[in-house]
């Protein structure tokens, strides 16, 4: 979402570097261009004159300091500056027990689906949850909340006979306190665009179940007029916090960088894709350093720890250690790597990677290495000097490739086995100068595609 933006910023900073000082003449341009790069991503007007009069104050007169150059201090202030924009600090749910949520917006925001998201979230996080259906106007809704609540494993609690959205809110509240949940979230009914009676019936269960927190789900690729919904919202009834949906999208982003500044109410979890677990909670320093191209190593480390089998990494790193590994172990590695999500995603927070092309061919590629392995047999995915001519061409064949792919994996794997043994005998400078060699890259370690990246 932010690729456009981080590009036209990161342009900007390195056009300054070799300056000696920052001045109000060589910060002139350069932050016309970051208020050019704000607008185009549909931040609104007064929040990018704000933010580029703010970052101005900031820089003139700052002298270089002799440890880093103009364009890193830029880097720096610009970062801080955009935290106060998506708001300083993590913004938490309250304490209370029950936790009583609202759930609330617009149809087609992705509610209901935020909802199962959410209750997940804090299932994972000790939290017995119950999830309300209270859209009585599509049944559908109340279906599908149902379904994503037996998928996860959460109380469901709905009334299909009655049109009473306050009566099943507190009959709701009532079965939560029989099951003993910890957490209510109630999923309301949408409209496509605010109206009185949507305001009335969300005024109505609220007085009735006195929520801890009221939730606004927007769709981030709303732009302006997401703000303007949230905006509304608040005024209405109060919102405590937003959740913003489809953060993966290529929408140009103003919605989240002028969300906190408009309204005044937090950021607290975004949707970053269709899966379950592609729910996060909103950190403003995190999403600062996506923008500016610096990674999330943070996000990326949690993210890996909650995707990847722990005893089958402390397995497989013996095993390197060892440079005791085949076909079997590279496999599980491409494995690994796959439940991490998109790779384009990975890379983004990874420093220094953002805006990378990483997409279909690659993961073409990935797929292509794993239908190569399955299409082996277990002595030769075990022992893969075996593998000769003929043994090739009928991998090939199952694995639906050319003998030529089958040879490059076989490569690849042999590169790694032979890195592996000089890191286990101590020969890094050897190593080295083989990664320095051109076309060396990574393409050595597992989970990579043939031919690196």
């Amino acid at each position: 979402m932010f690729d456009n933006l981080t590009e036209k910023i990161g342009k900007t900073i390195r056009n300054l570097r070799g300056v000696g000082k920052l001045s109000e003449e060589n910060m002139g341009e350069a932050l016309k261009e970051v208020r050019t790069a704000l607008l185009s991503a549909d931040v609104h007007f007064k929040v990018a004159k704000q933010f580029v009069e703010q970052v101005k104050e900031t820089c003139i007169g700052q002298e270089v300091l002799s440890s880093v150059t103009p364009g890193q201090q830029v880097v720096k202030i610009i970062n801080d500056e955009l935290v106060k924009l998506l708001g300083e600090g993590t913004a938490e749910l309250s304490e209370n027990r029950p936790l009583k949520i609202m759930m609330i917006g617009l149809h087609g925001a992705g509610k209901t689906t935020s909802t199962a998201k959410l209750s997940r979230h804090l299932k994972k996080r000790g939290l017995t949850t119950l999830v309300v259906g209270c859209d009585v106007y599509r049944p559908a809704a109340i279906d599908q909340l149902e379904t994503l609540a037996n998928q996860e494993e959460l109380l469901f609690y709905a009334d299909r006979n009655s049109k009473d959205v306050p009566s099943i809110g507190m009959k709701a509240v009532r079965h939560a306190n029989e099951q003993q949940a910890s957490a209510i979230l109630f999923d309301t009914a949408g409209r496509l665009q605010i109206d009185q009676d949507l305001v009335g019936e969300l005024k109505r269960l609220n007085d009735t179940v006195m929520p801890d927190e009221i939730l606004l789900v927007t769709d981030s690729a709303l732009g302006q007029e997401a703000v303007n919904v949230a905006s509304h919202f608040h005024e209405e009834v109060g919102l405590t916090g937003i959740i913003l949906t489809k953060l993966d999208g290529d929408a140009r982003g103003g919605a989240a960088l002028s969300m906190k500044s408009i309204t005044e109410v937090p950021i607290k979890f975004a949707g970053t894709g269709e899966k379950m677990d592609d729910f996060e909670v909103f950190h403003p320093d995190r999403m600062a350093s996506r923008i500016l191209g610096m990674g999330d190593v943070v996000s990326l480390v949690e993210h890996a720890q909650d995707k990847i089998d722990q005893d089958e990494a402390e397995r497989m790193a013996e095993k390197m250690r060892k440079a005791d590994f085949d076909l079997n172990d590279f496999l599980s590695q491409i494995r690994q790597v796959k439940k991490l999500g998109p790779l384009d995603k990975v890379m983004g927070m990874m420093p220094g990677m953002t805006g990378m092309e990483v997409g279909d061919k690659e993961t073409r590629q990935m797929a292509q290495t794993e239908a190569i392995i399955l299409s082996m047999t277990t002595k030769e995915r075990t022992k893969p000097g075996i593998i000769n001519g003929s043994r090739r061409v009928r991998i090939a064949n199952g694995s639906g490739t050319q003998v030529s792919d089958v040879n490059a994996l076989l490569k690849q794997f042999n590169q790694m086995k032979k890195m592996m043994k000089m890191m286990r005998g101590g020969k890094m400078k050897r190593l080295q100068k083989m990664m320095g060699k051109k076309g060396g890259g990574m393409s050595g370690f597992p989970g990579a595609m043939p031919g690196g990246f």
